[in-house]
């Protein structure tokens, strides 16, 4: 929004210019969500507590779990508030991804609205159920794999790119609606099931949605592609704008979300990011490297997906409990140990993903 009143004043003072540039406007985005997060932020939360939307604890959980109940949960409203907010007025929009991209993240973050709001407002315990919870993200996510592939201008944009090798391609052709809703939908859940501690969840989105926003930058930019040996999709740049916003509403989060958490993020804002971090992994052609660098995320649906299998087939479970941050709770590892943790292995993760960059 405000890209066009900047190019409008630049014609009498050239110093509006600096606003053309996508790096000043990333670094705004991402400083304008991480103020309105501040600003925000605590008169959100005490109309949570006020209204009393409370988190519930598992009674078969961790015992260190128990003070945590009625914790204001929500909070995840404030990071869609901060992401929309700065992409509108620092993005250009007129790029069709950012449109996308925005959508899908405040389509899931609705998803998850509805569910977090049967359940703590409501009291159904049940919330939205499974089936109903997976058709609209099923919708959302395939109305927007289509509108991608609809609006594809080349190759590049319908094949799986391979990381760590020079033009090593697979052109998939229609099935990239079937990747793309795939890694939406897979991606919403997994962040959905990592959201279970203390800014566990968050840390790893912020640093894999900035990862995605230097990916973004580089494939949208003719000159940075051609050199590092990637393809080049017009318009993907400004994607940057998102990541940064992203990044930057998700460290005014995890302000009041680190622990002892004054706030959780709730369904509304696991949903709303991990979809965001799937179609934006899509868009700039790195699904492959987003399996990577958010490599927690997997791991922790992987577990879950293992203990319910074992369960089911043997009667006996593989890990003490699911997701896998609580089996390492269970064995004596305090919460905060097991949260920095996998803060760490994600910045390991992220690093190897950035590493693609260069080896070819």
């Amino acid at each position: 929004m405000l890209l066009y009143v900047t190019q409008y004043l630049s014609q009498f003072e050239s110093g509006f210019n600096v606003f053309n540039y996508l790096t000043m406007r990333a670094i705004l985005g991402a400083l304008t969500a991480l103020v309105l997060c501040f600003a925000i932020g605590p008169r959100m939360i005490a109309r949570l507590s006020v209204n009393q939307v409370g988190q519930p604890v598992r009674a078969d959980g961790p015992i260190t779990h128990l003070p945590k109940a009625g914790t204001p949960t929500m909070g995840g409203a404030l990071i869609l508030i901060a992401i929309a907010f700065s992409t509108l007025l620092w993005a250009d929009l007129e790029n069709r991804f950012v449109w996308i991209v925005l959508l899908v993240t405040i389509a899931f973050g609705v998803i998850g609205y509805v569910d977090d709001y049967k359940k703590l407002v409501l009291q159904d315990p049940a919330g939205i159920s499974a089936g109903t919870k997976f058709f609209w993200q099923s919708a959302a996510a395939l109305t927007a794999a289509i509108a991608l592939y609809v609006t594809a201008t080349d190759e590049v944009s319908t094949s799986l790119l391979i990381p760590y090798f020079k033009d090593l391609a697979i052109s998939i052709g229609i099935l990239q609606v079937v990747v793309t809703y795939f890694f939406i939908v897979g991606f919403s859940n997994a962040v959905n099931l990592t959201d279970g501690l203390d800014g566990l969840a968050i840390m790893p989105s912020v640093l894999v949605g900035g990862a995605l926003g230097v990916f973004a930058y580089v494939t949208g930019n003719i000159n940075f592609s051609g050199y590092l040996g990637i393809p080049y999709v017009p318009g993907t740049g400004e994607i940057l704008v998102f990541c940064a916003a992203l990044a930057g509403a998700g460290l005014g989060f995890l302000w009041f979300n680190t622990y002892p958490a004054q706030v959780f993020m709730g369904d509304i804002g696991a949903l709303a990011l991990g979809a965001a971090l799937g179609c934006v992994a899509v868009v700039v052609r790195q699904e492959i490297v987003l399996v990577i660098m958010g490599g927690v995320f997997v791991v922790e649906t992987l577990s879950v997906m293992i203990q319910v299998a074992s369960y089911k087939l043997t009667g006996k479970r593989v890990f003490r409990m699911a997701p896998l941050h609580h089996h390492f709770e269970l064995k004596g590892w305090a919460e905060p140990k097991v949260i920095v943790r996998f803060w760490i292995i994600t910045v390991i993760l992220v690093l190897i993903g950035l590493a693609s960059l260069k080896i070819r």
